[in-house]
């Protein structure tokens, strides 16, 4: 890579994948590419999620910030269900004020920023977030081949639903040499579903291959750092869960002639500190708000001693559990030890495992770790040894032999929800109404445009536009805290909008400029329209 030239960053995500790959030990996978990318970059096997469900999970990676603290913590908040309209839904969720996708700070230095095309933040992502949010993104697009990108790609065959048979009909693995976890039953159905999700893999790293290829193509391998992770992982008494199946998820790294080939990392990584790492590397200041650290570049953080998790409402069903974990070590706090693990999610019961479960517990047939998940009441503190217990079975909470570390995590979650405080204290209802004052989304104020030359020295708007001698800048203003505003001088429908950090200088002539205004969980405002006439004679 040139030294004197920003780095290029791809992140290819897989959803709902724990580290089932070749390069992570697994005897099972077949993944040549994922394989192939770790042996040319770093691995970090002790990556976790903030959360063990899609929207809070991804809320912080784009974000940066804990989903307990910023409001997105409840999962499903822009649609419910027909059977529970009594939840305080739909909504997009209404973030601090200085909260933004991180992306905007890179489009800010130059980036030019794509996502094909997942989001599902628990709001809807703003104009301002991406040069172009579509199945159609690429970095290819980018106008300037010399400009650097940030690019993400989300192939989705790997979400849970992948292991329902009518979303996978076909089969490339032998169910029966599957290793099933202990806490589920031994049966062709169980089997049959996981090797659903080892195809499902399997066809992941196939579209990763062929992203690595396009870099090939392109002549980009050593101007591109490439970043691969999930949010959080996939399976029964996994997905929604701060246990380890579903928080724990593969990070791998290749960045040429920075990273060691083949090595791996120890060190804690939360998906939170991804985005304060691709602006370290791309040598943008983090902003002082964002709780994720950089692991990577010159603003990387000192490695963390914990990583922290949380469960609210999920889908139909209430819940708060909050986790810490350290490099050994798992306590989890149970808000609601009177409730039983399973709760009803409609979406979570299509599975075809925890159907599977739910029969054979009602005909006596579960036993051992695999009724786990069907006691009727939990106990108010779990902890576990992950190294002794790496499917955490074992409550090792009143044993005393380990009251010393389970008073040490007790103390480092108190002291992290301290820190960042915890909006699941309040009613997700009194929440809502708090952002949405008498049921209605606010909105973000139209743009208004000020014109900035010798007979027009800023003080006055031209909501119209008008006629100036030159030059002329035009500074855009918008009256809602918090929001961020996006321009373009193309016509049409499909324009590409610009984000705007700085007055725009006018070309001599005439030149129509539209502007839209956005803070995040505000409805975007009305677009403003001004024509102006600038003559540099």
């Amino acid at each position: 890579m040139q030294n004197n030239r920003r780095p290029n960053i791809l992140w290819v995500s897989f959803e709902d994948t724990n580290p089932f790959y070749g390069c992570y030990g697994d005897p099972i996978a077949r993944t040549p590419h994922l394989d192939r990318l770790a042996a040319e970059g770093c691995r970090w096997p002790n990556t976790f999620s903030t959360a063990g469900v899609c929207a809070p999970a991804r809320s912080a990676v784009i974000t940066g910030m804990y989903p307990i603290s910023i409001g997105t913590h409840h999962m499903r908040t822009t649609h419910t269900n027909r059977f529970t309209p009594e939840l305080p839904t739909p909504y997009s969720a209404v973030v601090p004020h200085y909260v933004k996708c991180f992306t905007e700070y890179l489009r800010a230095a130059g980036y030019y920023c794509t996502n094909n095309v997942k989001t599902d933040y628990q709001f809807e992502p703003p104009l301002t977030a991406w040069d172009e949010l579509s199945r159609e993104a690429h970095w290819r697009n980018r106008p300037d081949p010399d400009q650097p990108f940030f690019a993400v790609f989300n192939p989705t065959r790997t979400h849970e639903s992948g292991m329902w048979p009518e979303k996978c009909p076909k089969i490339t693995f032998d169910p029966g040499a599957i290793e099933l976890p202990p806490y589920f039953p031994d049966t062709p159905r169980v089997r049959e579903a996981m090797a659903r999700m080892y195809t499902n893999i399997e066809y992941n790293d196939r579209i990763l291959g062929d992203l690595l290829g396009q870099l090939e193509e392109d002549g980009l391998v050593n101007d591109t750092i490439v970043f691969h992770w999930s949010d959080h992982g996939p399976l029964p008494r996994g997905k929604r869960w701060p246990y380890d199946s579903g928080i724990h998820v593969p990070m791998i790294v290749r960045w040429s002639g920075h990273l060691e080939p083949g090595s791996v990392n120890e060190d804690l990584i939360s998906t939170m500190d991804l985005g304060p790492t691709v602006l370290s590397l791309a040598g943008v200041e983090i902003p002082w708000h964002i709780q994720g650290q950089a692991f990577l570049g010159e603003q990387a953080a000192p490695p963390r001693e914990y990583i922290y998790a949380s469960r609210d409402r999920y889908d139909e069903s209430y819940d708060m559990v909050r986790a810490v974990r350290d490099r050994r070590f798992k306590y989890i706090r149970n808000c609601y030890p009177e409730k039983p693990y399973l709760l009803w999610i409609p979406y979570r019961n299509r599975h075809p495992i925890l159907q599977e479960m739910w029969r054979l517990h009602m005909a006596g047939e579960l036993e051992g770790a695999q009724q786990l998940m069907f006691q009727p009441n939990r106990p108010v503190e779990e902890f576990y040894d992950t190294q002794a217990d790496p499917h955490e079975i074992h409550n090792l909470a009143t044993d005393p032999t380990y009251q010393p570390e389970l008073i040490r995590l007790r103390k480092a979650l108190d002291a992290w929800i301290e820190e960042v405080g915890d909006m699941g204290e309040i009613p997700e209802s009194e929440m809502v109404h708090r952002w949405y004052p008498n049921g209605e989304q606010p909105e973000t104020a139209s743009p208004v445009f000020i014109p900035i030359c010798e007979e027009s020295p800023g003080q006055a708007a031209a909501p119209e536009g008008g006629t100036f001698r030159g030059p002329v800048l035009v500074q855009l203003y918008c009256a809602t805290q918090g929001a961020s505003l996006a321009y373009t001088f193309e016509s049409g429908g499909d324009p590409h909008w610009l984000l705007y950090t700085t007055p725009l200088r006018l070309p001599e002539g005439k030149a129509t400029l539209r502007a839209r205004a956005i803070r995040i969980g505000y409805r975007e405002s009305k677009e403003s329209t001004a024509t102006f006439v600038v003559d540099l004679s």
